[in-house]
Protein backbone atom coordinates (compact mmCIF):
# COMPACT_ATOMS: atom_id res chain seq x y z
CA UNK A 1 0.00 0.00 0.00
CA UNK A 2 2.86 2.07 0.32
CA UNK A 3 4.75 1.04 -2.03
CA UNK A 4 5.91 4.10 -4.41
CA UNK A 5 8.47 1.92 -6.22
CA UNK A 6 6.28 2.23 -9.83
CA UNK A 7 8.40 3.25 -12.70
CA UNK A 8 5.74 6.04 -13.31
CA UNK A 9 6.15 7.45 -9.46
CA UNK A 10 9.37 6.83 -8.86
CA UNK A 11 10.47 9.46 -11.93
CA UNK A 12 6.93 11.78 -10.19
CA UNK A 13 8.52 12.16 -7.15
CA UNK A 14 11.69 12.93 -8.27
CA UNK A 15 10.15 16.00 -10.65
CA UNK A 16 7.69 16.73 -7.11
CA UNK A 17 11.19 17.70 -5.19
CA UNK A 18 12.04 20.74 -7.89
CA UNK A 19 8.93 23.76 -7.11
CA UNK A 20 9.02 25.14 -10.53
CA UNK A 21 5.79 28.14 -10.84
CA UNK A 22 5.66 29.43 -14.27
CA UNK A 23 8.84 31.32 -14.83
CA UNK A 24 11.00 29.51 -12.85
CA UNK A 25 11.31 25.82 -14.89
CA UNK A 26 15.03 26.04 -14.81
CA UNK A 27 16.08 23.64 -11.44
CA UNK A 28 13.44 20.81 -13.11
CA UNK A 29 14.44 21.65 -16.92
CA UNK A 30 18.29 20.92 -15.63
CA UNK A 31 16.97 17.82 -14.29
CA UNK A 32 15.36 16.35 -16.76
CA UNK A 33 18.56 17.19 -19.11
CA UNK A 34 20.52 15.13 -16.75
CA UNK A 35 18.02 12.27 -17.66
CA UNK A 36 17.78 12.58 -20.79
CA UNK A 37 21.85 12.81 -21.50
CA UNK A 38 21.83 9.36 -19.24
CA UNK A 39 19.41 7.99 -21.70
CA UNK A 40 22.23 8.34 -24.80
CA UNK A 41 19.88 12.42 -25.92
CA UNK A 42 21.45 15.10 -26.86
CA UNK A 43 18.43 17.74 -25.95
CA UNK A 44 18.67 20.79 -27.07
CA UNK A 45 17.08 24.05 -25.47
CA UNK A 46 16.49 27.36 -26.31
CA UNK A 47 16.24 30.59 -24.83
CA UNK A 48 12.83 30.63 -23.42
CA UNK A 49 13.93 27.40 -21.50
CA UNK A 50 11.70 25.17 -23.72
CA UNK A 51 13.80 21.35 -23.80
CA UNK A 52 13.81 18.73 -26.72
CA UNK A 53 14.64 15.87 -27.85
CA UNK A 54 14.89 15.27 -31.78
CA UNK A 55 14.29 11.62 -33.12
CA UNK A 56 14.63 11.22 -36.94
CA UNK A 57 11.31 9.03 -38.55
CA UNK A 58 11.08 5.79 -40.59
CA UNK A 59 9.87 8.19 -43.05
CA UNK A 60 11.75 11.58 -43.83
CA UNK A 61 9.05 12.77 -45.70
CA UNK A 62 6.56 13.09 -43.25
CA UNK A 63 5.37 16.12 -41.69
CA UNK A 64 6.86 17.06 -38.13
CA UNK A 65 5.16 15.78 -35.20
CA UNK A 66 5.40 17.64 -31.68
CA UNK A 67 4.82 15.94 -27.86
CA UNK A 68 4.73 18.45 -25.75
CA UNK A 69 4.45 18.06 -21.90
CA UNK A 70 4.43 21.56 -19.58
CA UNK A 71 7.00 21.86 -17.15
CA UNK A 72 5.79 24.85 -15.26
CA UNK A 73 3.23 24.74 -12.62
CA UNK A 74 0.55 26.51 -10.80
CA UNK A 75 1.37 28.65 -7.85
CA UNK A 76 1.65 32.38 -6.38
CA UNK A 77 3.14 35.15 -6.57
CA UNK A 78 4.12 37.73 -4.07
CA UNK A 79 2.52 41.47 -4.55
CA UNK A 80 3.85 43.24 -1.71
CA UNK A 81 5.61 43.26 1.90
CA UNK A 82 4.25 44.33 4.52
CA UNK A 83 5.95 46.26 7.47
CA UNK A 84 6.06 43.42 9.99
CA UNK A 85 7.61 40.88 6.73
CA UNK A 86 3.89 39.59 6.15
CA UNK A 87 3.57 38.80 2.20
CA UNK A 88 0.86 39.82 0.24
CA UNK A 89 0.07 37.41 -2.40
CA UNK A 90 -1.73 36.48 -5.53
CA UNK A 91 -1.93 33.69 -8.26
CA UNK A 92 0.24 32.33 -10.97
CA UNK A 93 -1.97 30.46 -13.42
CA UNK A 94 -4.92 28.94 -12.03
CA UNK A 95 -4.42 28.51 -8.96
CA UNK A 96 -7.30 29.52 -6.04
CA UNK A 97 -6.31 29.95 -2.13
CA UNK A 98 -8.61 27.93 -0.81
CA UNK A 99 -7.38 24.75 -2.65
CA UNK A 100 -3.73 25.72 -1.21
CA UNK A 101 -5.56 25.81 2.77
CA UNK A 102 -3.05 27.23 5.31
CA UNK A 103 -0.46 25.54 4.29
CA UNK A 104 3.68 25.61 4.56
CA UNK A 105 4.47 27.17 1.09
CA UNK A 106 8.10 27.97 -0.16
CA UNK A 107 9.34 31.47 -1.82
CA UNK A 108 12.10 31.28 -4.53
CA UNK A 109 14.06 34.79 -3.45
CA UNK A 110 16.49 35.60 -5.87
CA UNK A 111 19.33 34.34 -3.45
CA UNK A 112 17.51 31.72 -1.07
CA UNK A 113 14.29 29.76 -0.60
CA UNK A 114 11.91 30.93 2.42
CA UNK A 115 9.30 28.92 4.17
CA UNK A 116 6.28 30.91 5.30
CA UNK A 117 2.63 30.11 6.04
CA UNK A 118 -0.35 31.14 4.24
CA UNK A 119 -2.94 32.61 6.39
CA UNK A 120 -6.54 33.12 6.53
CA UNK A 121 -6.74 34.61 9.58
CA UNK A 122 -8.97 33.17 12.79
CA UNK A 123 -11.38 30.53 12.46
CA UNK A 124 -13.20 31.77 15.76
CA UNK A 125 -15.61 34.00 15.39
CA UNK A 126 -15.03 34.02 11.23
CA UNK A 127 -17.86 33.98 9.06
CA UNK A 128 -18.71 31.67 5.59
CA UNK A 129 -17.27 33.52 2.88
CA UNK A 130 -15.87 33.59 -0.58
CA UNK A 131 -12.08 33.16 -0.42
CA UNK A 132 -10.02 35.34 -2.47
CA UNK A 133 -6.37 36.69 -2.70
CA UNK A 134 -6.78 39.65 -1.29
CA UNK A 135 -8.43 37.71 2.28
CA UNK A 136 -5.00 35.72 2.61
CA UNK A 137 -1.14 36.66 3.12
CA UNK A 138 1.80 34.61 3.82
CA UNK A 139 3.27 34.57 7.56
CA UNK A 140 7.86 34.69 6.80
CA UNK A 141 8.42 35.42 10.64
CA UNK A 142 11.39 38.09 8.87
CA UNK A 143 11.64 41.36 8.69
CA UNK A 144 11.31 42.70 5.14
CA UNK A 145 15.25 43.41 5.39
CA UNK A 146 15.47 39.81 5.97
CA UNK A 147 13.58 39.17 3.28
CA UNK A 148 15.31 41.81 0.52
CA UNK A 149 18.57 39.45 1.92
CA UNK A 150 17.13 36.49 0.39
CA UNK A 151 15.75 37.92 -2.73
CA UNK A 152 12.62 38.21 -2.31
CA UNK A 153 10.38 40.87 -3.93
CA UNK A 154 7.61 41.64 -5.62
CA UNK A 155 6.87 39.59 -8.07
CA UNK A 156 8.63 36.31 -6.35
CA UNK A 157 7.15 33.39 -6.90
CA UNK A 158 6.49 30.62 -4.79
CA UNK A 159 4.39 27.00 -4.53
CA UNK A 160 3.66 24.30 -1.78
CA UNK A 161 6.34 23.38 0.60
CA UNK A 162 7.76 20.15 -0.93
CA UNK A 163 7.58 18.07 1.48
CA UNK A 164 3.50 18.64 1.60
CA UNK A 165 3.36 17.40 -2.16
CA UNK A 166 2.95 13.66 -2.11
CA UNK A 167 2.73 11.37 -3.84
CA UNK A 168 0.46 8.74 -1.51
CA UNK A 169 -0.96 5.49 -2.39
CA UNK A 170 -4.49 4.95 -1.14
CA UNK A 171 -7.99 2.75 -1.99
CA UNK A 172 -7.73 -0.83 -3.03
CA UNK A 173 -4.18 -2.16 -2.57
CA UNK A 174 -4.89 -4.17 -6.06
CA UNK A 175 -5.47 -0.93 -8.28
CA UNK A 176 -4.53 1.86 -5.77
CA UNK A 177 -5.14 5.66 -6.58
CA UNK A 178 -2.65 7.77 -6.32
CA UNK A 179 -2.68 11.37 -4.40
CA UNK A 180 -0.30 14.52 -4.88
CA UNK A 181 -0.29 18.00 -5.32
CA UNK A 182 -0.97 18.51 -8.98
CA UNK A 183 0.05 16.42 -11.77
CA UNK A 184 -0.30 19.31 -13.83
CA UNK A 185 1.98 18.52 -15.75
CA UNK A 186 4.28 16.40 -13.97
CA UNK A 187 2.14 13.23 -14.97
CA UNK A 188 2.66 14.15 -18.74
CA UNK A 189 6.75 14.45 -18.37
CA UNK A 190 6.48 11.25 -16.66
CA UNK A 191 4.51 9.78 -19.17
CA UNK A 192 7.32 11.36 -22.33
CA UNK A 193 10.51 10.68 -19.98
CA UNK A 194 9.22 6.79 -20.12
CA UNK A 195 8.46 7.07 -23.70
CA UNK A 196 12.22 8.28 -24.57
CA UNK A 197 13.39 5.46 -22.46
CA UNK A 198 11.83 2.94 -23.92
CA UNK A 199 12.61 4.24 -27.44
CA UNK A 200 16.08 4.26 -26.53
CA UNK A 201 16.19 0.96 -24.89
CA UNK A 202 14.39 -1.06 -27.40
CA UNK A 203 15.48 0.86 -30.36
CA UNK A 204 12.60 2.10 -31.63
CA UNK A 205 12.18 4.80 -34.31
CA UNK A 206 9.24 6.77 -35.05
CA UNK A 207 7.35 7.06 -38.35
CA UNK A 208 7.05 10.29 -38.24
CA UNK A 209 10.23 12.86 -37.68
CA UNK A 210 10.00 13.85 -34.16
CA UNK A 211 9.85 16.94 -31.16
CA UNK A 212 9.63 15.88 -27.36
CA UNK A 213 9.44 18.87 -25.68
CA UNK A 214 9.19 19.52 -22.07
CA UNK A 215 7.47 23.27 -22.46
CA UNK A 216 7.55 26.28 -20.01
CA UNK A 217 5.24 28.96 -19.04
CA UNK A 218 1.80 27.16 -20.42
CA UNK A 219 0.04 27.82 -16.97
CA UNK A 220 0.22 31.57 -17.81
CA UNK A 221 -0.83 31.30 -21.61
CA UNK A 222 1.40 28.54 -23.41
CA UNK A 223 4.16 31.12 -23.67
CA UNK A 224 7.32 28.57 -24.50
CA UNK A 225 5.29 26.53 -26.59
CA UNK A 226 4.48 29.30 -28.96
CA UNK A 227 7.84 29.98 -29.14
CA UNK A 228 9.04 26.75 -29.59
CA UNK A 229 6.11 26.41 -32.43
CA UNK A 230 6.49 29.11 -34.13
CA UNK A 231 10.17 28.06 -34.91
CA UNK A 232 10.23 24.40 -35.43
CA UNK A 233 6.66 24.76 -37.24
CA UNK A 234 5.21 21.47 -36.37
CA UNK A 235 2.25 20.32 -38.45
CA UNK A 236 1.12 18.48 -35.56
CA UNK A 237 1.13 19.49 -32.19
CA UNK A 238 -0.04 16.91 -29.72
CA UNK A 239 -0.23 17.86 -25.84
CA UNK A 240 0.44 14.94 -23.09
CA UNK A 241 -1.77 16.52 -20.07
CA UNK A 242 -4.12 16.08 -17.90
CA UNK A 243 -8.42 15.54 -18.17
CA UNK A 244 -9.95 16.81 -14.93
CA UNK A 245 -13.17 15.87 -13.96
CA UNK A 246 -15.50 18.73 -14.55
CA UNK A 247 -19.11 18.79 -13.85
CA UNK A 248 -20.95 17.34 -16.13
CA UNK A 249 -17.64 15.69 -18.18
CA UNK A 250 -18.77 11.34 -17.24
CA UNK A 251 -14.84 11.15 -16.50
CA UNK A 252 -14.22 7.94 -14.56
CA UNK A 253 -11.30 7.40 -12.51
CA UNK A 254 -10.84 3.92 -14.26
CA UNK A 255 -7.24 3.54 -15.70
CA UNK A 256 -8.25 4.58 -18.84
CA UNK A 257 -6.91 7.70 -19.85
CA UNK A 258 -9.07 10.94 -21.11
CA UNK A 259 -8.86 12.85 -24.67
CA UNK A 260 -9.81 16.24 -25.07
CA UNK A 261 -12.22 17.01 -28.16
CA UNK A 262 -12.67 20.97 -27.54
CA UNK A 263 -11.58 23.75 -25.26
CA UNK A 264 -12.46 27.36 -24.27
CA UNK A 265 -9.59 28.23 -27.41
CA UNK A 266 -10.09 25.49 -30.06
CA UNK A 267 -11.99 22.36 -31.10
CA UNK A 268 -8.94 19.53 -31.12
CA UNK A 269 -8.27 17.11 -34.57
CA UNK A 270 -10.80 15.13 -34.98
CA UNK A 271 -8.97 12.19 -37.22
CA UNK A 272 -6.07 12.79 -34.64
CA UNK A 273 -8.82 12.05 -32.08
CA UNK A 274 -9.89 8.96 -33.63
CA UNK A 275 -6.56 8.02 -34.32
CA UNK A 276 -5.14 7.80 -30.72
CA UNK A 277 -7.96 6.25 -29.75
CA UNK A 278 -7.30 3.27 -32.10
CA UNK A 279 -3.91 3.46 -30.79
CA UNK A 280 -5.68 3.09 -27.45
CA UNK A 281 -7.40 0.46 -28.06
CA UNK A 282 -4.47 -1.75 -29.85
CA UNK A 283 -2.44 -1.17 -26.76
CA UNK A 284 -5.07 -2.58 -24.64
CA UNK A 285 -7.07 0.11 -23.45
CA UNK A 286 -9.05 3.00 -24.00
CA UNK A 287 -9.66 6.63 -24.44
CA UNK A 288 -12.32 9.03 -22.31
CA UNK A 289 -13.49 11.50 -24.72
CA UNK A 290 -14.07 15.01 -23.24
CA UNK A 291 -15.43 18.46 -24.04
CA UNK A 292 -14.35 21.45 -22.08
CA UNK A 293 -15.65 25.16 -21.96
CA UNK A 294 -12.76 26.21 -19.83
CA UNK A 295 -9.02 25.54 -20.06
CA UNK A 296 -6.51 24.92 -22.52
CA UNK A 297 -4.10 23.28 -23.47
CA UNK A 298 -0.38 24.08 -24.89
CA UNK A 299 -1.84 22.17 -27.72
CA UNK A 300 -5.14 24.77 -28.53
CA UNK A 301 -3.22 27.76 -27.76
CA UNK A 302 -0.82 26.98 -30.72
CA UNK A 303 -3.07 26.31 -32.76
CA UNK A 304 -4.68 29.51 -31.85
CA UNK A 305 -2.35 31.44 -32.76
CA UNK A 306 -1.07 29.95 -36.13
CA UNK A 307 1.78 27.25 -34.69
CA UNK A 308 0.28 24.31 -36.35
CA UNK A 309 -1.97 23.14 -38.69
CA UNK A 310 -3.53 19.78 -36.30
CA UNK A 311 -3.95 19.02 -32.53
CA UNK A 312 -4.86 17.03 -29.52
CA UNK A 313 -4.73 16.95 -26.16
CA UNK A 314 -5.05 13.61 -24.24
CA UNK A 315 -3.56 12.49 -20.79
CA UNK A 316 -4.60 11.29 -17.58
CA UNK A 317 -8.27 11.85 -16.03
CA UNK A 318 -8.00 13.45 -12.34
CA UNK A 319 -10.00 14.37 -9.47
CA UNK A 320 -9.62 17.76 -7.97
CA UNK A 321 -7.75 19.85 -10.19
CA UNK A 322 -5.40 22.64 -9.76
CA UNK A 323 -5.46 21.10 -6.21
CA UNK A 324 -4.44 18.07 -4.60
CA UNK A 325 -5.25 15.94 -7.16
CA UNK A 326 -6.28 11.78 -7.55
CA UNK A 327 -5.76 9.78 -10.20
CA UNK A 328 -5.79 5.54 -10.90
CA UNK A 329 -2.51 4.38 -10.44
CA UNK A 330 -3.08 1.87 -13.86
CA UNK A 331 -3.78 5.05 -15.88
CA UNK A 332 -0.11 6.14 -16.18
CA UNK A 333 0.46 2.77 -17.87
CA UNK A 334 -2.10 3.34 -20.04
CA UNK A 335 -1.12 5.99 -21.29
CA UNK A 336 2.74 4.84 -21.95
CA UNK A 337 1.60 2.29 -23.65
CA UNK A 338 -1.13 4.34 -26.37
CA UNK A 339 2.15 6.68 -26.28
CA UNK A 340 3.65 3.92 -27.58
CA UNK A 341 1.88 2.28 -29.80
CA UNK A 342 1.21 5.61 -31.53
CA UNK A 343 4.75 7.11 -31.78
CA UNK A 344 6.00 3.43 -33.55
CA UNK A 345 3.06 2.94 -35.87
CA UNK A 346 1.09 5.96 -36.77
CA UNK A 347 1.57 7.69 -40.31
Amino acid sequence: MNDLSHPALTLFSELLAYPSPSGMEHKMAAHLRRRLEGWGYTPQQDGAGNLWVRLPGRDQSAPLVCYAAHIDEIGLAVHAIEPDGRLRVGRSGGLLPWKLGETPVEILGDHATITGVLSMGAGHGAREQTLEWSDVCVITGLTPNQLGEAGVRPGSLGAPLRSHCGPVLFGDPADPLVGAWTFDDRIGVVALLRLLETLATDHIQPVRPTLVAFTVQEEVGGMGAKVLARREQPEVFIAVDGCPITPGSRLALDGRPGVWTRDRVAPYDVRLIADLCAAALAAGTELQPVAYDVSASDASMVFAMGGTARIACFGQVRENSHGYEVARLAVFDNMLRTLLHFVEHWS
